[in-house]
């Protein structure tokens, strides 16, 4: 039951970068319509500018304030400068663009940092372990836990309660009628682009102590992020969330139980959810 646990407390722990992977692409759909296959560049750029900045001398609380703010600011010129190009074409050119885009962010970092993955070490401040009886817990994956959580909190506020989340909301249902209020809503679309940019490479950065930095990981990032979106429902803030977590315990748990599915079990459990509910648990018809 101990071993069992552990894979629940990972499975969240996992679930919850998954979900902060995922948000970014489900509002950033939900608004524009537009699906991202270089949203995994993203995180691949997070993970690789953590690793660069502690190269640098800086530490990992400087590269998880920073990082994120810089690749944001990357997907809001990529947004301003070419994709904004492709919103009115078929959804191929989207497609074919933002490939095109990520391939060529994955070949600029094997040109930079090598085809060979790197590690990063886990900040001082949360090396070991927390003890409770018999049960060991590292301490980098609960600070993921509870910082996540909280950037769940902010998210939500941020789309809840601000102008921005209402620009967001009310373009989702009709960018018509938001032009109409007066509303920017290019300058509404690039800052929602740069913000799934950021939560992208924070995602990253959270990931490269656990897993490390290597260059194929953004292709595995956007796997899974899609399949945390159609779980949860394509631009449903909640969805994202409830599908992350949804999947990371299914497969920590599937990883002790059996391993060689516990990747399979991933695209089985969307399988199932799809059949039961075709717009995602959270989706909304239409």
């Amino acid at each position: 039951m101990t071993v069992y646990l552990l894979q629940t407390i990972n499975g969240i722990g996992i679930g919850m970068l998954y979900f902060l992977l995922a948000v970014g692409l489900s509002i950033v759909f939900g608004l524009l319509r537009f699906v991202n296959f270089a949203h995994g560049a993203f995180y691949l750029l997070g993970a690789y500018l953590c690793f660069q900045a502690m190269q640098w001398g800086l530490n990992f609380w400087v590269a998880l304030v920073l990082v994120p703010l810089f690749v944001g600011a990357l997907g809001w010129l990529a947004e301003k400068l070419l994709l904004r190009r492709v919103y009115a074409k078929a959804h191929e050119f989207h497609i074919l663009v933002t490939v095109g885009l990520a391939l060529a962010v994955q070949e600029i970092v094997i040109v930079f940092w090598g085809p060979l993955g790197n590690s990063v070490p886990t900040p001082d401040l949360l090396q070991g372990v927390v003890m409770w009886g018999a049960f060991v817990y590292p301490k980098y994956r609960l600070f993921v836990i509870g910082f996540t959580a909280l950037l769940a909190v902010l998210l939500w506020w941020v789309l809840e309660g601000t102008r921005l989340g209402s620009a967001v909301r009310a373009g989702s249902e009709s960018t018509e009628m938001v032009s109409l209020l007066g509303i920017n809503v290019f300058r509404v679309f690039s800052l929602v682009f740069a913000l799934g940019a950021a939560t992208a490479a924070l995602a990253g950065v959270l990931a490269a102590p656990i897993r490390g930095a290597e260059p194929f990981m953004g292709v595995e990032a956007l796997g899974v992020a899609f399949v945390v979106v159609v779980i949860g429902g394509l631009g449903s803030f909640g969805g994202a969330l409830v599908g992350g977590l949804l999947i990371g315990i299914v497969q920590s748990l599937m990883s002790t139980i059996w391993p060689p599915g516990a990747s399979l079990m991933i695209y089985i459990a969307m399988a199932a959810v799809l059949l039961l509910r075709p717009h995602g648990l959270l989706g909304r018809k239409g």
